[in-house]
């Protein structure tokens, strides 16, 4: 899937960006938002930003497949936007951890195996 430089828009059809990745987004509670809450536009100021992505986030809160969105932009990986629930800065975050966790486990794995 191509990564947008510029916040998707909803396309002609009226489908949200979303729709593209796979057939959880048919229960995505942002399927009626405009896609313009959970991508920023170019030079937002911060409180706006902010502003945004806490309604963003009220809207992910609420929605059924949430985990399976988040889990999808962690796999992309989505550089952009909310999705499940996460800025692109937390995402950023849950892949570190994660990427830490298996080097970890990966360790304990190898002395192990060599003890």
């Amino acid at each position: 899937m191509l990564q947008p430089i510029e916040p998707p828009a909803v396309s002609s059809s009226g489908s949200h960006p979303r729709d593209l990745a796979g057939p959880w987004h048919s229960e995505a509670a942002c399927r009626s938002d405009e896609a313009g809450l959970f991508f920023a536009p170019s030079k937002e100021p911060t409180a706006a930003r902010l502003s945004r992505e806490e309604a963003a986030k009220r809207v992910c809160a609420r929605c059924p497949v949430m985990i399976e969105c988040r889990e999808h932009a962690l796999l992309q990986p989505e550089p952009y936007g909310v999705w499940g629930g996460l800025t692109a800065a937390e995402r950023r975050v849950v892949l570190a951890r994660r990427r830490r966790r298996d080097t970890e486990l990966q360790r304990t794995a190898r002395i192990a195996a060599a003890g």
